[in-house]
C-alpha cells in the first residue's frame, strides 16, 4: 500500500499552534519559575504568528487535505482570525489577575494554548473524528483550566460538575455520530451529506443519531436544556478562566454547529430546524427570566449567555423555508455575525470585572459596580456601552446583531418567534439597566481609584469603543460575515 503525503498547507496555522504549545510546556518544565513570563509572551507570539498565517494563506478557495477530514475555507478562516483575537485579549486581560492569586504559572497558558488548537481543529472539521477530536482537546483543556485554583472548593467542585456534564454531552455527541454511520456508511460529512441526498440508509436511525447530534451541540452552546453548567462554572471559576469561556469557544461552536448541521445534514433541515427552534424558545425565554433574579454578576451574565445563544439560534433555524434554501445564507451570515458580536461584547464585559478585581477581591457582585462613574466616569462608560449593546439598545452593535437575526426569522415566516424574542429582550433590558442604575445612581462601597495596567486599561477602553463604533457602521461587520459564508458554501 502507497502512503501519500498529505496537503499540509491548509493546516499550517493547526501544526504551528501544536509546535508552539509543545515548546511552551517543555521550556516550562526546564525553567520552572523563571517561565512565568516567557509562557505569556510566547503565547500571544503564538496567536500572532498563527494569524499571520492564517491571513497569508487565505485564498478564499475551498481546499481539503487528510483524505477529505480536513477542509480549509473562509468561513473558517474569519472565525480563526477571531478565534486568535479573543483569547490574545483573553489572556492579555487575565495576566494581572493570574499574578495577583499567584496563578501566573505556565501550565495556563500551555493549556490555553491547546484549547485554541481544538477550537481550529473544530472550525477546520470535515470528518466526524476530527469534530470529536477538536471537541475533546477543547473541553479536556477547559476542565483543567476551571479547577486551576487548586485551593478554591467552589473552582473544584465547578469543574467536577464540568467534567461530568461534559463527559455525558460527550458519550451523546458519540453516540449520535455512531448512528448517523451506521446509517449513512460514512464518516465524512460531504459523504454524509451525499448519502442522504441520494436517501440511502436507514432514516430513522439517522432521526435518532440526528437528536444526539443536537444534544451535543446545545451542551457546547450552553442552550436550554443542557444549560445547566453554564451558571454554576461561570460563578466557581476565576473570572479569567471564566473570561475564556464565555467567548473564543463560543465561534468553535457555532463553526460545529455550522459543518454538522450544513455542510452534512442539510438534506435533514426540516427536522434539526425545528429541534433548534425548541432551544431557541427555551433559552431566551430561561435565561432572561433566571438572570432578573441574580445578584451576583457572573451568574448574571452567564444566564445572559444563555438568552444570546437562543438569539444565535434564530439565525440558524431561518435558512431553510419549505425546502427552499434560498434565504439560508442571509439567515446563517446574520447569525454569524451574532456570535462574532456576543464575544466582542462578552469579553468587554469579563474584563470590567477582572478590572474591578484586584489581589483578595472579587468584583462579582453587582453591588461592587456600585458609584463606578465617581470612581472612573471612563471606565463606567465603557461598560455603560456594553449593557446598552447587550440589551440591545440602538445604537449600540448588539442591537444590529439582535436585528439581524430577528429580520431573519420574519423572512422565515417565524413572525411569532420575532415578537417572542422581542419581548423577552424587554424583559432582559432590566437586569443590564440595573447595572448601569447602581453604577451612576448609588454610592460607591469603595471609592479607592482604581489600579491596574496600563496595557488592560488601553484595551478595554479599545475593547468598549469597538462596541460602539461598531454599531454605528455595522454594515461592514455583516456583510464580511455574509461574504466568508458565501465562499464557503
Amino acid at each position: 500500500m502507497n502512503f501519500v503525503v498529505p496537503n499540509f498547507a491548509p493546516a499550517y496555522a493547526e501544526l504551528f499552534v501544536a509546535a508552539m504549545g509543545v515548546v511552551i510546556l517543555l521550556v516550562a518544565v526546564f525553567l520552572k519559575q523563571s517561565a512565568r513570563p516567557f509562557a505569556y509572551l510566547a503565547s500571544l507570539a503564538t496567536l500572532l504568528g498563527a494569524a499571520f498565517i492564517t491571513w497569508y494563506t487565505m485564498d478564499g478557495q475551498v481546499s481539503y487535505t487528510f483524505g477529505n477530514m480536513y477542509i480549509d475555507d473562509l468561513m473558517g478562516d474569519v472565525l480563526k482570525l477571531m478565534v486568535y483575537f479573543a483569547m490574545a485579549v483573553t489572556l492579555l486581560y487575565s495576566r494581572g489577575y493570574l499574578t495577583d492569586r499567584k496563578m501566573d504559572r505556565p501550565e495556563y497558558f500551555v493549556l490555553a494554548t491547546f484549547a485554541t488548537l481544538g477550537m481550529m481543529v473544530m472550525i477546520s472539521a470535515n470528518h466526524l473524528l476530527t469534530v470529536y477530536v477538536g471537541l475533546e482537546m477543547l473541553s479536556l483543556s477547559l476542565y483543567a483550566l476551571v479547577a486551576f485554583d487548586r485551593d478554591s472548593a467552589r473552582s473544584t467542585e465547578a469543574a467536577m460538575k464540568y467534567f461530568v456534564l461534559g463527559a455525558l454531552a460527550s458519550g451523546l455527541l458519540l453516540y449520535g455520530m455512531s448512528m448517523v454511520y451506521g446509517a449513512t456508511g460514512s464518516l465524512e460529512l460531504s459523504g454524509i451529506a451525499q448519502a442522504i441526498y441520494h436517501q440511502a440508509g436507514n432514516r430513522t436511525v439517522l432521526l435518532f443519531g440526528l437528536v444526539f447530534l443536537m444534544a451535543g451541540i446545545a451542551f457546547k452552546l450552553g442552550v436550554v436544556p443542557f444549560h445547566m453548567w453554564v451558571p454554576d462554572v461561570y460563578h466557581g471559576a476565576p473570572t479569567a478562566v471564566t473570561l475564556l469561556i464565555s467567548t473564543a469557544p463560543k465561534l468553535a461552536a457555532f463553526a460545529m454547529t455550522m459543518r454538522l448541521l450544513v455542510n452534512g445534514l442539510f438534506e435533514l433541515a426540516d427536522q434539526w430546524q425545528a429541534m433548534l427552534m425548541f432551544l431557541a424558545i427555551g433559552s431566551i425565554v430561561l435565561g432572561n427570566i433566571a438572570a432578573v433574579a441574580q445578584s451576583n454578576i457572573k451568574r448574571m451574565l452567564a444566564y445572559s449567555g444563555i438568552s444570546h445563544m437562543g438569539f444565535m439560534l434564530l439565525g440558524l433555524l431561518s435558512g431553510v423555508v419549505d425546502g427552499d434554501s434560498r434565504l439560508a445564507l442571509n439567515a446563517y451570515g446574520s447569525a454569524m455575525f451574532y456570535a462574532v458580536v456576543y464575544v466582542l461584547m462578552s469579553l468587554a464585559a469579563f474584563g470590567m470585572v477582572i478590572l474591578l478585581s484586584r489581589a483578595g477581591f472579587e468584583a462579582e457582585n453587582i453591588d461592587d459596580f456600585k458609584g463606578l462613574n465617581k470612581r472612573s466616569p471612563w471606565f463606567a462608560a465603557m461598560m455603560m456601552f456594553v449593557m446598552f449593546s447587550m440589551a440591545g439598545v440602538p445604537f449600540f452593535v448588539g442591537f444590529f446583531a439582535k436585528l439581524a437575526v430577528l429580520q431573519a426569522a420574519v423572512a422565515a415566516g417565524y413572525v411569532w418567534l420575532a415578537v417572542l424574542a422581542v419581548m423577552m429582550s424587554l424583559i432582559g433590558a432590566f437586569y443590564y439597566l440595573r447595572v448601569v442604575k447602581v453604577m451612576y445612581f448609588d454610592d460607591p462601597l469603595d471609592a479607592s481609584p482604581i489600579s491596574a495596567s496600563a496595557d488592560l486599561k488601553l484595551v478595554l477602553s479599545a475593547n468598549g469603543l469597538a462596541i460602539a463604533v461598531f454599531g454605528l457602521m455595522p454594515s461592514q461587520l455583516i456583510e464580511s460575515c455574509v461574504a466568508a459564508l458565501a465562499g464557503s458554501f
